[in-house]
């Protein structure tokens, strides 16, 4: 019985990938509410992965690389704040891939500590439509480069049982992308984004079952350049797991991005708040292996596609697929 105990701790490690994707609550364009743009950092659905409620005890290196790919829209007849300017309607595809690195420093008190950085690339073309008059005229805007870093000083997981795990963390996204105001496509967001995050794990070995979930917060600074206050946005991503002997898993992934509060400046003032919402739902594929027998290896794809939304990028075309290597 120990045995079998001191297995599943072990593989928990590896599963300790998700405490990078406290860094994927994260993400930055697209299927966000209703921030500037609509290009929040949140996509619903990608911040929870298998054990995302665990950190391991023992001091060790989790390296990960992700990569979320969304094409989406917001219809001609809603007008969408976006660079200092207020576009009828808004297209948008992005690629970003994130780069994360987490120090994991080990157990005190019954509590295990961890710390993380995150670099992002990003690759995004937007399309918006202008009023000039009588005419409409539409632009399109293409940007790739480094995206605003995320940092993660600290994370702390605690085991409640054998089976019950929770880890609380805290975020910064910090305005280091490149910003162009007037621009529809910018690597940045051009603002300090303060993202503190709760999530939880339970696990059911005797079926091989796993619910996890992850519950956020993101509080904005404004957007200096042309004075736009993003309200607070609250953040819940929900999964249920199947783990299988071969290392293969699957399951279902639910998230939702809800806005608190209206949008501020001379922008979001004239259409009323800018507030929105969103909420995703789609399937995921795990596998679980080890590199040489020792290094523990963890992939996932899922498709989140957008089944109901306002004032955001809605879409059919949200991927995401990650790796991580515990060392």
């Amino acid at each position: 019985m120990a045995t079998r105990t001191n297995a599943r701790r072990h593989r928990s490690i590896k599963r300790a990938q998700a405490t990078l994707l406290a860094l994927a609550s994260i993400f930055v364009a697209g299927n966000a509410s209703a921030t500037e743009g609509a290009l929040g950092r949140p996509v619903a659905g990608t911040s929870v992965l298998s054990g995302v409620g665990i950190v391991p005890t023992e001091p060790v290196w989790i390296a990960s690389l992700q990569t979320v790919y969304l094409d989406g829209s917001i219809g001609a007849s809603r007008p969408v704040p976006i660079g200092g300017q207020t576009s009828l309607g808004l297209n948008g595809e992005l690629s970003l891939t994130l780069a994360s690195l987490l120090k994991v420093w080990g157990s005190y008190g019954g509590w295990a500590f961890a710390s993380g950085i995150t670099l992002p690339y990003i690759w995004e073309k937007v399309t918006g439509s202008f009023a000039t008059g009588q005419f409409i005229s539409t632009t399109s805007d293409r940007a790739s480069n480094l995206y605003d870093m995320l940092f993660t000083p600290i994370e702390a997981g605690y085991q409640i049982s054998e089976t019950d795990h929770i880890a609380l963390s805290f975020n910064i996204w910090a305005p280091t992308g490149n910003y162009e105001a007037g621009a529809l496509a910018n690597p940045s967001l051009n603002n300090w984004t303060f993202v503190p995050t709760v999530a939880y794990t339970k696990l059911v070995p005797k079926y091989g079952l796993e619910f996890d979930a992850v519950m956020g917060f993101q509080f904005y600074t404004r957007n200096t350049a042309t004075n736009y206050q993003n309200a607070p946005l609250f953040t819940l991503d929900v999964m249920g797991l199947k783990k299988f002997a071969n290392g293969f898993g699957m399951g279902v992934v639910m998230g939702t991005v809800q806005q608190l509060g209206n949008d501020t400046g001379p922008t979001a003032d004239r259409l009323n708040g800018f507030v929105g919402h969103d909420f995703t739902v789609g399937p995921i594929v795990t596998y679980e292996t080890k590199i040489g027998g020792k290094a523990p290896l963890s992939a996932s794809v899922r498709w989140v596609p957008s089944v109901t939304s306002t004032n955001r990028l809605k879409s059919t075309k949200t991927f995401m697929a990650t790796a991580t290597l515990v060392f």
